[in-house]
């Protein structure tokens, strides 16, 4: 179902965004070399756009989970989600930054099963919360620890479906163009 809905507000700029929003958007633009354009959208309300990248440093940066593994958190949440701009920047740096292995990311993007056994466990994972909103049965978070995950990464699960939901939401309204650095890795689900 594609978004029908589109936010008329002007996206922020390093220009024209206000004293809440500009540092963030600095702090985008010095880390990555330009400001996303979901971060433009996300600028249109400050406190969306700093939720998003305090959350999203913390789960990168003390989850637990390897980049291959962040990166598969995100693209099922994303695929769940159904939204193409975030499937095409993480399938980017699934391929090029975090090491996902190419038949893995390709049946992430292509809702097939996942030839690893592990991440496999963990995209189960993931969609169990995803669907139960967060009330696995024991089963599953079983499952989740036989696959050799740890207790506290289910409340980073938690954290990860908290920052996609508000990229994934917030370009559903938004309507951000896949910018050029994501392009070659573009979804359409």
């Amino acid at each position: 179902m594609a978004a029908e809905y589109q936010i008329q507000m002007a996206p922020k700029t390093l220009d024209t965004a206000d004293d809440k929003a500009k540092p963030l958007l600095e702090g985008a633009n010095e880390k990555m070399g330009f400001v996303p354009n979901m971060y433009a959208g996300m600028a249109k309300a400050p406190g969306v756009l700093s939720t998003y990248l305090h959350g999203y440093e913390w789960f990168r940066n003390d989850s637990g989970f390897t980049p291959a593994e962040q990166e598969v958190v995100f693209l099922t949440i994303s695929r769940l989600n159904g939204c193409g701009y975030c499937m095409s920047a993480h399938s980017m740096l699934a391929d090029k930054v975090s090491g996902v292995p190419a038949e893995v990311l390709d049946a992430i993007r292509n809702g097939q099963p996942i030839p690893d056994a592990r991440l496999a466990a963990l995209a189960e994972f993931t969609r169990v919360m995803f669907e139960s909103r967060g009330m696995p049965r024991q089963a599953d978070v079983e499952a989740f620890l036989a696959a050799g995950f740890e207790e506290q990464q289910v409340l980073q699960v938690v954290l990860a479906l908290a920052v996609k939901t508000l990229s994934n939401y917030a370009n559903h309204l938004n309507h951000p163009e896949v910018d050029d650095a994501f392009a070659g890795h573009a979804w359409q689900g």
